[in-house]
């Protein structure tokens, strides 16, 4: 017999009930922690959390099979939604539009969590004005190899750049394994402007820190350094914001960080339990973010200076494709991550005189964006094999397609 679900539990939030399904759901094994106490650490964080995520669409990432299954990108926001749920109509590149949800409060906040969510998406946008970005954001991504000292001397650098064209950044842990780095910037600029100015603070970090950090968009030519990600700037993308959960076994929280932090501060110290001591006894180090509004006035000008970002060359064949300077040669495509890494691993055991030559950032395991969720892509970087020894090209040990069955607005089915 199948046991009974546990009744579901109506929170008073600030007098507004949300319905709580599945409250004693374990969610993260490892600590113990239910729904229930997610939702309770998201109404104990609020104000911060609202401070990051609050007033802007956000993306739905909902993990309804737990954090060891692939999670789901919900753009459209359910029809079913309480009133207390604002929404407002993004228009995308593709040519697609989605009504996505806008929470405003701490009902808001459980509502989103009780729909399966872990960390909160949000455009850098206001509901009030979509067109307009009113924050620049800096992802400091480190490639395999790079260790966190590294990451830490990168995002000064980053913070000194900053100072000097008169914008305040405001460093964050990302949950997982890098730094991010927000900027409040009046919503004066299109979205093209502001991913300009990113990719030019990029630059400028890396004119700086020569080895330390990259803003080479192609991964297989960054090396072990540090990604300064610019392209998280675009329009359609979002990041976990604030005081978000991230999907490691240890509920670790993308923390807001003083900067006199940043130098010592770890990652793993950051977890739900951790967090909400944190909060309780210092509040939000970003509460004065909002008041730091800068002008993007000298980054803009520093992009004339600079000049164009080199470019890759196109390939000859017509498809006018980018044509990749390093040595690739790609494993597998996978729908999880799980057998993405058993591909990889197949093809180490059938190639180990090679495997010797590879550093760590010579092997790319991507996560890529589907229409609904992630799949992912495994190549490997040659350029340390000596020519002579390099395999060639072979079958795909998997050759999943993320695509297949996808009809497109405009478009005819194949």
């Amino acid at each position: 017999m199948t046991p009974s679900k546990t009744p579901a539990e109506i929170l008073d939030i600030e007098g507004v009930e949300v319905r709580i399904s599945s409250p004693d759901k374990v969610v993260f094994p490892q600590p113990g922690l239910t729904k229930l106490d997610l939702v309770q650490y998201y109404l104990a964080v609020a104000d911060g959390a609202l401070r990051g995520a609050g007033g802007r669409p956000m993306v739905l990432k909902r993990f309804p099979k737990g954090i060891d299954a692939e999670p789901f990108f919900q753009k459209r926001v359910p029809d079913n939604h309480p009133p207390f749920i604002d929404t407002t109509t993004l228009h995308y590149a593709s040519g697609t539009s989605a009504e996505e949800a806008v929470i405003r409060d701490a009902a808001g906040l459980a509502w989103v969590i009780n729909l399966g969510c872990l960390d909160l998406n949000p455009h850098p946008v206001r509901a009030e004005d979509l067109e307009h970005p009113d924050e620049l954001r800096v992802d400091l991504d480190p490639m395999p190899g790079v260790d966190w000292s590294q990451i830490v001397d990168v995002a000064y650098v980053a913070q000194e750049v900053l100072a000097d064209v008169g914008l305040v950044g405001w460093a964050k842990t990302s949950g997982s394994r890098g730094l991010h780095i927000l900027v409040r910037i009046a919503p004066e600029w299109s979205y093209r402007d502001v991913r300009l100015a990113a990719e030019t603070l990029a630059r400028e970090v890396e004119n700086r820190t020569p080895g330390l950090a990259t803003a080479r968009w192609w991964k297989e030519e960054r090396g072990e350094s540090v990604f300064v990600d610019f392209n998280q700037n675009a329009k359609d993308r979002t990041v976990a914001s604030a005081y978000s959960i991230r999907p490691l076994p240890d509920a670790r929280v993308s923390t807001p960080l003083t900067w006199e932090e940043v130098r010592t501060a770890r990652p793993e110290q950051f977890t739900v339990p951790t967090v909400l001591e944190r909060f309780a006894e210092i509040g939000d180090p970003h509460a004065g973010i909002d008041g730091a509004v800068g002008r993007l006035d000298g980054l803009l000008a520093l992009a004339e200076k600079l000049g164009p970002a080199e470019k890759a060359p196109r390939s000859g064949n017509g498809s006018g494709r980018r044509q990749s300077l390093m040595p690739l040669i790609e494993v597998a495509r996978t729908r999880t991550k799980p057998e993405a890494l058993a591909a990889l691993d197949e093809w180490k055991s059938g190639h180990a005189a090679v495997v010797k030559s590879l550093q760590p950032a010579d092997i790319l395991v991507d996560g890529m964006r589907g229409s609904s969720s992630l799949w992912y892509r495994v190549r490997v970087n040659l350029q340390h094999v000596p020519e002579a020894e390099r395999p060639p090209q072979e079958d795909l040990i998997a050759d999943y397609d993320p695509w297949a069955g996808k009809q497109w607005p405009g478009r005819p089915p194949a």
